[in-house]
């Protein structure tokens, strides 16, 4: 922000497999129009079902993608399929899966049925195994920082995507530390602590854990030769010395890094670089789900090999549960997936420390929305989703 098994799209046509050599031709050259699409919308590049008669499907606005739902579940939805595909042992070895990642003890109950909820984290380091469970090794206080903490909650009927991001320097009670910043609980405990800590502030029961390597958003981003941002107005980084030009830039590795660590200087600090971290994560989403990446073997390799090498989940995350998420999620569009930051009262001075505060009667209402499965009832009384089509 080390288990997992990527799956990857396949597109008819994109590469050698049972139809041979030169199936798919005749679409070669068609844009898909959504990433888990299909029926009279579009082919499905993942499966391969289109409309019949070869019709050429209705042109739309915006292609038909699964938007960024989280620093890697998206990704991981994008690689699904990879694992039926040639290089399947391959990617498998390249993902972590952490033996010991989930915390034990007492935890929140059941979240409504069928729903499911992921804590997401990006590091500076690939997550390793967790701090407990026999072999396991030990977790090095101090050894990696969490800078993106967000929460992925899916509802029952996959209609939807809710994005939920903790800001860095949020205040909260982390078991045993007493008062620290949320980020303060992976540098002490790794994802054991962290959930733990997530846990009893929110009173969701977490079901699924993802790191992701920030060094993995360079290679992705290279991999697909880059991805488009579009920025408000001119800013400069103080921090890295490098001036970011108002309108629509292109980003390739080194940049999408930079891109989403700035904190220095941005109008509204660390808020600001909640909304570039989900405004790269989206970028890189469509990018990756155009028909270029899709239909480009080699690209697709490139991309998946750079994703799956960045990547850690908890153990009981399966090639199986990967396929099925993906399967679930072949309906959600761009304007399905909402990404909110948890209500807060600003900025803070605790000691020598900047913090953020969070609203604790409305940070309640969201927690106690996702638990019930209501989230889509809070943002029509509250609203609070954060707009990411242009960032600071």
């Amino acid at each position: 922000m080390s288990p997992h098994e990527p799956q990857g799209p396949h597109e008819p046509g994109a590469a050698p497999g049972p139809g041979g050599p030169g199936a798919g031709t005749a679409d070669a050259g068609r844009k898909p129009q959504g990433f888990f699409a299909s029926g009279p919308d579009g082919p499905d590049p993942l499966f391969g079902d289109g409309p019949p008669g070869g019709e050429r499907p209705r042109k739309r606005r915006w292609p038909r993608i699964l938007a960024a739902v989280g620093v890697f579940l998206l990704l991981v939805v994008i690689g699904t399929v990879g694992l039926v595909w040639q290089r399947q042992s391959s990617y498998n070895g390249n993902i972590d899966r952490l033996p010991s990642a989930m915390p034990t003890g007492k935890r929140p109950g059941p979240n409504s049925s069928g729903t499911q909820n992921w804590l997401l984290v990006g590091s500076d380091t690939r997550a390793e195994v967790g701090t407990t469970g026999e072999g396991a090794r030990v977790w090095k206080p101090g050894g990696q920082r969490s800078d993106t903490i967000m929460l992925l909650h899916l509802p029952a009927d996959r209609s939807k995507a809710y994005v939920v991001s903790f800001p860095r320097d949020s205040w909260v009670q982390i078991p045993g530390y007493g008062p620290q910043k949320i980020n303060a609980a992976f540098s002490f405990g790794g994802p054991p602590l962290l959930i733990e800590t997530v846990e009893n502030l929110t009173g969701i029961r977490i079901d699924h854990f993802g790191a992701i390597d920030f060094n993995g958003f360079k290679s992705m981003t290279d991999a697909l030769g880059g991805v488009e941002v579009n920025i408000d107005k001119s800013v400069y980084d103080t921090a890295n010395k490098v001036r970011w030009e108002a309108g629509r830039q292109k980003l390739d590795g080194e940049k999408a890094l930079l891109f989403v660590r700035q904190r220095y200087n941005l109008p509204n600090g660390d808020f600001d670089r909640i909304k570039r971290q989900q405004a790269f994560l989206r970028a890189l989403a469509q990018k990756a789900a155009e028909g270029g990446t899709i239909s480009n073997p080699l690209k697709l390799d490139r991309f998946l090999s750079a994703f799956t090498k960045s990547i850690s989940v908890d153990d009981s995350v399966s090639a199986g549960k990967l396929r099925s998420l993906a399967l679930s999620l072949r309906g959600v569009r761009p304007g399905d997936v909402q990404f909110l930051t948890t209500p807060n009262r600003g900025s803070a001075q605790r000691g020598r420390q900047s913090v953020v505060l969070l609203d604790k009667a409305k940070s309640s209402a969201l927690f106690e929305a996702v638990k019930t499965a209501e989230v889509d009832k809070y943002v029509q009384q509250h609203g609070g989703t954060n707009k990411v089509g242009t960032v600071s």
